[in-house]
């Protein structure tokens, strides 16, 4: 059996796909205990899916809904990023556009050379997951790179969210 040495085992650059919820603030958590641990950098991405192209530009301003999603995904990281940082983690983040959420993650992997991935699932059942499948299923079977995947409860009817310190971050 061949052997595997320390170094390439051990994650320099932890990749966390972000989408603001619960389930993702738990893998955060645990990615931002990992990277304290082996000294890595924490790498956050967040997908904002893009709408398809419609006869009807003016019914909804794509371009407006862009730009305040990714001005919020913008102000929610500036606080993970004091959090993290006040911690000693360097931060690096990106935003990603594209309805292939799972596909842009592996992009994010291989561009940023990342070695190791921490995400969660949302707990989800029934018709959905089967129906169009998890991201954090369809990064279990291409991700290239070991991937801790962290089961969550089922999401709750209703999420607070608020501006603050990681541990209060929505």
């Amino acid at each position: 059996m061949p052997e595997t040495s320390a170094a390439s085992s051990t994650p320099t650059k932890i990749l966390v796909p972000i989408d603001f919820s619960e389930s993702s603030h738990a893998s955060l958590v645990t990615a931002a205990e990992l990277a304290q641990h082996f000294q890595a950098e924490i790498f956050l991405v967040h997908v904002v899916p893009t709408f398809p192209r419609t006869t009807f530009p003016d019914f909804l301003p794509e371009t407006e809904f862009l730009e305040s999603v990714r001005k919020e995904a913008e102000r929610q990281f500036a606080a993970c990023q004091a959090d993290l940082g006040a911690k000693g983690i360097k931060v690096s983040l990106c935003i990603e556009e594209g309805n292939d959420i799972a596909g842009n993650i592996i992009d994010v992997i291989d561009r940023e050379k990342i070695d190791f991935v921490v995400i969660s699932t949302h707990g989800m059942t029934g018709w959905h997951p089967i129906a169009f499948g998890s991201i954090a299923e369809k990064l279990v079977k291409l991700v290239p790179c070991p991937l801790l995947l962290l089961r969550t409860a089922k999401p709750a009817s209703s999420v607070k969210h608020t501006s603050g310190r990681l541990m209060e971050w929505w």
